[in-house]
């Protein structure tokens, strides 16, 4: 056994660049468990300027300096935020809270919904049912709106915190942007010259990232938008607050899009009943979600790694567990992350074997 385990240390460590990587991989993976409740904003910060790099660079190009470059980006994209926290916010804190006051008549057309079903169907349900369900439904309630309670008398608490966040997590994306090169030179200094794999992991997964980054956001956005136009046509009530969570629903792959069905149909009976216009919100919801599957994603992510489901849902059940939010927006591209590392090893190895 042991000679087994030293046969295969050897054929996958005995190359410098893949102790180089291992390292750094598993330093890397310390920092965020032990440290990542810490580094949250320079977690977020480095994310918003590895996306804004790319305009930063464009705009290099016509020959501004990076300064400028980064300057007139940070503006433009602090006046987007801007521009949909004052547009979309109140809207949705608007619905939320008429939703929030709708919720007890719902419960009363929900609670006569079920007294009916005896007398409807009485080989099928019977009074005792009735009252059980009824009184879990209950319980229910209370749990949620204790945790709801108890969650805004934290976020009481953190506000201060979330307010410098927002101070500092611009000024950090501008710095990141405006010396890059200087700070990528400080971190190559602590990382060993055999770096060939970790040259060949970044290569694999750089554009694979941004494509994913940038094609997520093009799908919450286009999913979110049709689904509140739909809604609206369709007279669906909460259509904005709806569309958003259809919208968000994306970034949790095959689960997602059955969760958010609940709450669809749940507001599409209340304000309808089982008619045509219930149906009507249903097939149109599918048919989203169907386009969405079958057109969108297939577009928009045709560069992404093709990973089977079975990994994916894990990745976002780990990743999701460890970070989050943030998470479950990077379960894939950190799955693939793991394939591209896993490849790497082993392309080392073979290189290995087959030189010796």
């Amino acid at each position: 056994m042991l000679n087994i385990f030293k046969q295969w240390y050897t054929r996958k460590f005995s190359d410098p660049n893949a102790i180089t990587l291992l390292m750094l991989t598993i330093g890397l993976a310390a920092a965020l468990y032990f440290f990542g409740t810490y580094i949250i904003p320079v977690m977020v910060a480095l994310i918003i300027a590895y996306l804004l790099d790319w305009p930063v660079s464009k705009l290099m190009q016509f020959g501004t300096s990076r300064v400028v470059s980064s300057s007139i980006v940070m503006l433009l994209f602090s006046g987007l935020v801007v521009s949909i926290v004052v547009g979309i916010m109140p809207v949705l804190w608007q619905q939320l809270s008429n939703f929030v006051q709708d919720v007890p008549s719902m419960l009363e057309k929900g609670r006569v919904y079920l007294l009916a079903l005896p007398k409807d169907y009485p080989e099928l349900v019977n009074p005792d049912q009735v009252k059980v369900i009824m009184s879990n439904v209950e319980g229910h309630i209370v749990t949620i709106g204790q945790t709801v309670l108890s969650t805004s008398l934290n976020s009481l608490k953190d506000l201060v915190a979330w307010l410098v966040y927002l101070i500092l997590v611009p000024l950090l994306v501008f710095f990141m942007l405006k010396d890059k090169q200087v700070l990528v030179a400080g971190f190559e200094q602590f990382i060993p010259n055999e770096r060939k794999l970790i040259s060949q992991v970044w290569q694999e997964m750089n554009q694979q990232i941004m494509n994913y980054i940038r094609g997520k956001i093009f799908e919450i956005l286009i999913v979110g938008s049709t689904t509140f136009i739909t809604f609206t046509i369709l007279d669906l009530r909460y259509a904005a607050l709806l569309g958003t969570l259809v919208g968000f629903s994306v970034l949790i792959p095959f689960v997602g899009a059955a969760l958010v069905t609940i709450p669809v149909a749940l507001v599409a009976l209340f304000q309808f009943g089982v008619g045509s216009e219930f149906w009507y919100v249903i097939i149109a919801y599918g048919v989203i979600q169907a386009l969405d599957g079958n057109l969108l994603v297939p577009i928009l992510f045709s560069e992404a790694v093709d990973l089977h489901p079975v990994y994916i849902i894990v990745a976002v059940l780990f990743f999701g567990g460890l970070w989050g939010f943030w998470g479950v927006f990077f379960a894939i591209p950190l799955a693939s992350l793991v394939r591209a590392l896993l490849n790497a090893w082993s392309l080392s190895s073979h290189e290995k074997a087959a030189s010796a």
